[in-house]
């Protein structure tokens, strides 16, 4: 396992990089990002500084995974940046991960924020031994309709501007409905919210605590299979594997099968615990009723706990965090170390 890096927090009035390392949203939706720069400016005293791939067409970015890749090294590289900002997720990031070099980003250590797509990056700074945080992108967090939420203010705040996060906390509500970013007016009215039934805890009883590992599930599925940009097994034993699925709401079974596959090869039993972030359970493609979802939900939480049960069955597992798909959201550290404690249910970004 390399040695870490916590890269230092950012200051109320930095210049922070806004760049498309992933996707982006057509010319079209550019609303929601300039509410996203907005919120930078007005909720968090942030300056964003526009890199080129930031406002790039989606088809020009998936063409052009060299540019991505100098837009991020570019933005490490500036010393008046202060922290790397991604726009939103995308599906073919491992494109990118070729064209970056190391060598830039370890000398120039800097606060990246992204999710889904952007776990290729993520792993990638893993193997650097820098830590980025999963969250806090710009079409996302910051741009969520109507107004942010008090949790996602509170949590991306630490993650911006504190050494460590702390003891994360559950939120009250939550909402799985995607924007509509094809009416302007849209992003004036607050999404569909739920009450939180809170996190469910299954596993292990003991308190572990470990270096934090993992991402987008269907990600990493891309990345076992690539086998390019994965760490040696023995990098992963006592980590803490984060995992959530996407809005492409894969069949619960089929997660299953993949995690029973690493079972196989040797890998669930390296990881001394499990956090699941709450999976969406509708998308722009697919609204599901909410009985429905509230299903889809239990049949991945038991898929997961019975792939565990056989290849690590001393694991704490929390599921239902606020990471992901879903929001609110607290931009986890990827390769910073967490602790849970099942005792208490209380988990702490150390």
């Amino acid at each position: 396992m390399p040695e870490f890096i916590t890269p230092p927090p950012v200051e109320r009035g930095d210049r922070v990089a806004v760049v498309a390392p992933a996707s982006n949203v057509p010319a079209s939706a550019r609303f929601v990002y300039e509410l996203g720069l907005e919120r930078m400016r007005e909720v968090f005293d942030l300056e964003p500084i526009e890199y080129p791939t930031a406002t790039a067409d989606p088809e020009w970015l998936a063409d052009n995974p060299e540019a991505r890749a100098e837009d991020v090294m570019d933005a490490f590289r500036d010393p008046d940046v202060s922290a790397v900002i991604a726009n939103i997720g995308g599906h073919d990031q491992i494109t990118v991960l070729p064209h970056l070099d190391g060598d830039v980003l370890r000398e120039h250590p800097t606060r990246f924020y992204g999710y889904s797509d952007n776990t290729n990056l993520a792993l990638f700074l893993w193997n650097q031994g820098i830590v980025s945080y999963y969250g806090g992108s710009t079409l996302l967090e910051y741009a969520m309709d109507g107004e942010l939420f008090d949790y996602t203010e509170e949590y991306l705040g630490r993650a911006l501007f504190e050494e460590s996060i702390g003891e994360w906390t559950e939120a009250d509500v939550f909402t799985d409905e995607a924007g509509d970013w094809e009416d302007p007016a849209s992003i004036e009215t607050t999404r569909e919210i739920e009450q939180s039934d809170g996190r469910t805890w299954r596993g292990g009883d003991g308190t572990v605590s470990g270096r934090i590992w993992g991402g987008c599930y269907e990600v990493l599925v891309e990345q076992f299979l690539a086998d390019r940009y994965v760490p040696d097994a023995d990098a992963l034993d006592g980590t803490v594997l984060v995992l959530e699925t996407s809005e492409l709401i894969p069949d619960p079974a089929v997660v299953g099968a993949n995690l029973r596959a690493l079972g196989e090869h040797g890998l669930l039993e390296r990881f001394d615990g499990v956090l699941v972030g709450r999976a969406a359970a509708r998308s722009h493609a697919e609204e599901n009723p909410q009985e429905w979802r509230a299903e889809y939900r239990e049949r991945q939480r038991d898929a997961i706990v019975g792939v565990l049960e056989t290849y690590n069955p001393d694991a704490p597992v929390v599921f239902d965090c606020e990471f992901g798909h879903t929001y609110p959201t607290c931009p986890v550290p990827i390769g910073g170390r967490v602790e849970i404690d099942p005792s208490t249910e209380s988990v702490r970004l150390l």
